[in-house]
């Protein structure tokens, strides 16, 4: 499970528990990042890889659910496991329901926390390397000339090149030139792919739901 490229964040007010926890994880060569308190973390820079976080539910102040709801708010995506010295079913539930990867009650075995450890790891990197890929095709998207990105939307809508020509007023022919040389730009095998790349920029809007 030794990855030197990833860290594990530990927020808990038990310095015993931190402890354990930080020799566990570094004698299998992972990262980690020790906190007494929630208010420590929030002060502290994000690490810029794979990330998750083992947050004790239970502290003084400000406790690991509404940490969980802040961090949602600010659109701060972080895989949490919650560990807890009392084990509550709504807690529990009220924090799987918000996307919790795992629920452990202390004393708890050392490979179910690696284990939620790993697939929160796993998670997050999946998410990272979709971000990027999502970066690099808007960049390719913004590359295009005003022209190309107008014709693109109207492949993506369904409309044919014959279609296009009319509506915007230019020879069918030329339509044809300004998708082609837009999907070379978009890096779009075919039609389809190019279809698929604009469903993930968002550039048609959903149809309304009829009532």
């Amino acid at each position: 499970m030794s990855d030197a490229t990833s860290t594990v964040l530990v927020i808990d007010d038990d310095p015993d528990l931190r402890a354990s926890v930080g020799r566990l994880l570094r004698s299998l060569g992972i990262n980690v990042q020790l906190f007494a308190s929630i208010s420590e973390f929030l002060k502290s820079d994000p690490p810029d890889c794979p990330t998750c976080l083992v947050l004790d539910i239970r502290m003084p102040g400000q406790s690991g659910l509404d940490l969980q709801h802040e961090l949602a708010a600010a659109n701060r995506e972080i895989p949490i496991i919650f560990v807890t010295g009392h084990g509550d079913i709504p807690m529990s539930v009220q924090a799987m329901k918000r996307g919790a990867i795992e629920f452990l009650t202390k004393p708890f075995r050392d490979q179910d926390l690696l284990d939620a450890i790993q697939l929160g790891l796993s998670r997050d990197h999946a998410r990272r390397e979709s971000d990027k890929d999502l970066a690099a095709l808007r960049a390719r998207f913004g590359s295009l000339s005003p022209r190309e990105r107008e014709i693109v939307i109207q492949v993506a809508r369904g409309r044919l090149s014959k279609q296009i020509a009319h509506d915007i007023g230019i020879a069918e022919a030329t339509v044809k030139v300004h998708r082609s040389r837009a999907m070379q730009k978009m890096q779009a095998g075919s039609l389809p792919e190019l279809g698929r790349m604009a469903d993930k920029l968002k550039l048609v809007p959903d149809a309304p739901q009829r009532s």
